[in-house]
């Protein structure tokens, strides 16, 4: 009999298993990559298309390329479309990244078919009609305006251009003006020259039957599909950081500062960043972190901070972030500061490494419990050119990291002389 009023033991997690996906060509040179788990009759297929903010010739071109695919084809109108998906209880997604552009489709098992008849219509024939595009255009500029005028906006663009520099594609902002040179046959340029099986991986995750599969390779792996002769290439970029240390954006309206503070870091292929993301969680990247403890719970500035290692196609980028009160701003700043330099001259308590330790293995296990999540994680490995070895290192890095190289990291990587400020709000 169990005895209930005996602690179940605590055991550490020694290694971890991230059932890797099935691979395999289709016929039309496709990458196919097949994650059969669960036991509900439902699979999510992902589209990824190599056509990014980084290969757009005109601001805002990727977005709409993508936004408007479910808008009218040569055999649906936009209405039919949302009407045969909202019938069928299919959930279509489509996104975009600074790599890639993404088309994800929730469907029923026994609805694929139906389903998938209307998705092999997006992706293969927009047609971007005017009529649509002016709505979504005037939709989404509407909401830009009103964007503009939020802190957080303000800041974060500042803090990009501060960061990569105006020309840099992850430094390009949009204006209200760009929305007004959107056009079809723009967007229809882009689809062209990026929407083809030859610049396409398809991920298909859930109760995976070989019914679906051959659904599947009829509708998309079969025979090439769209331009396949055009060329993908990436827009030109340098890194151009600001030499300014303190950037300010007035918005005399705001009840509140939108801070952001960082600096050019190191990307995920390089040997430090696993035991880096020790480092920041415990800064500033879970609710009991040092920036939260200090400046939430003690000091009452804000309701909440973090920090985090942002990775972009040539750079990685840690930040700070948080929103108080205009005549807190200043204050923020110096305890910021002051935790980076405990960590970089105290060594972290067993302790509190252990549980920040504890708290990163539960996140891992929760990322790879299911069909989609799994799916998620290995576009993740791909999206961010990782060897499928990403998962283990990470354990192993977490499992082995010590308090000595935890501070050593801070020494080499907290440079406060290099940390930009970039502040929005109203000055006091």
């Amino acid at each position: 009999m169990l005895n209930r009023k005996i602690q179940p033991e605590i055991k550490a997690m020694e290694n971890i298993s991230i059932a890797a996906p099935q691979r395999k060509i289709m016929s039309n040179g496709i990458p196919l990559n097949i994650i059969e788990a669960g036991s509900q009759e439902v699979v999510r297929l992902d589209i990824l298309i190599g056509a990014g903010k980084w290969h757009q010739t005109q601001l805002l071109q990727t977005l709409f390329a993508n936004r408007m695919l479910r808008e009218g084809t040569k055999r649906f109108t936009s209405a039919e479309i949302a009407e045969k998906l909202d019938y069928y209880g299919a959930w279509l997604e489509l996104s975009t990244s600074m790599e890639y552009s993404y088309i994800t489709l929730y469907s029923l098992n026994k609805y694929f078919a139906s389903t998938l008849e209307v998705l092999e219509s997006i992706v293969k024939e927009p047609i971007f009609p005017e009529k649509e595009l002016n709505t979504v255009v005037d939709t989404n500029k509407h909401q830009f305006l009103i964007n503009s005028t939020k802190v957080e906006y303000l800041a974060q663009k500042s803090f990009a251009g501060s960061i990569f520099g105006a020309e840099h594609p992850c430094g390009r902002y949009a204006s209200a003006d760009d929305y007004d040179k959107v056009t079809s046959a723009c967007l229809k340029e882009f689809y062209d020259q990026y929407y083809h099986s030859g610049n396409c991986t398809i991920y298909i995750a859930g109760k995976v039957t070989e019914e679906i599969l051959g659904l599947l390779n009829n509708a998309f792996g079969n025979d090439s599909w769209g331009q396949v002769e055009n060329k993908v290439s990436l827009l030109p970029g340098t890194i151009n950081t600001t030499s300014q240390k303190r950037i300010f954006t007035e918005q005399t309206t705001a009840m509140q500062s939108s801070l952001k503070m960082g600096k050019v870091m190191i990307q995920r292929s390089h040997p430090d960043y696993f035991k880096m993301r020790v480092l920041v969680t415990i800064f500033g990247g879970y609710f009991g972190s040092r920036l939260m403890s200090n400046i939430r719970e003690d000091k009452g500035y804000t309701y909440g901070i973090s920090a985090g290692i942002a990775s972009y196609p040539d750079a990685g980028v840690f930040m700070i972030a948080t929103e108080a009160g205009n005549e807190y701003v200043e204050d923020i700043i110096k305890e910021v500061y002051h935790e980076m330099n405990i960590l970089q001259t105290d060594l972290v308590p067993d302790a509190e490494l252990n549980m920040v330790r504890n708290y990163m293995l539960g996140e891992m296990c929760r990322s790879y419990e299911g069909p989609f999540s799994l799916s998620d994680a290995w576009m993740f490995v791909q999206t961010s050119h990782l060897p499928d070895s990403y998962f283990e290192e990470s354990l192993k890095a977490l499992q082995s990291v010590t308090t000595e190289e935890l501070r050593t990291l801070a020494q080499k990587y907290f440079d406060q002389e290099k940390v930009i400020e970039v502040v929005a709000g109203k000055s006091i």
